[in-house]
């Protein structure tokens, strides 16, 4: 397996790595609340999730490489592609539970 072949490998498990990571690490941050039972406190705002966006921003842009790439690397690139296309779909869904 030559260098370009296991940079394209790593791809789907950095992913789903960073997409299975983020909300634990988002849990482990949130410090304990206290409330004042006289105030009325407005919802929060939704959160924007630097992390994730980042991994959609750098999934596009491999899988864009990806296409437009001068060779096949090895028969890997199609099966690759269909990998990007599937952790940026776990990752939009991700995005979307935020906004319920």
């Amino acid at each position: 397996m030559n260098v370009a072949q296991k940079s394209l490998s790593i791809i789907p498990a950095v992913a789903l790595t960073l997409a299975l990571s983020v909300p634990a690490l988002a849990a482990g941050s949130k410090a304990p609340l206290k409330s004042d039972p006289t105030k009325v406190a407005a919802p929060a705002p939704p959160e924007e999730h630097p992390q994730i966006r980042a991994a959609l921003a750098a999934l596009r842009n491999s899988k864009e490489h990806l296409e437009h790439a001068a060779h096949d690397f090895g028969g890997h690139r199609v099966e690759a592609i269909k990998a990007i296309d599937e952790a940026i779909r776990q990752l939009e869904i991700c995005l979307q539970y935020d906004k319920h």
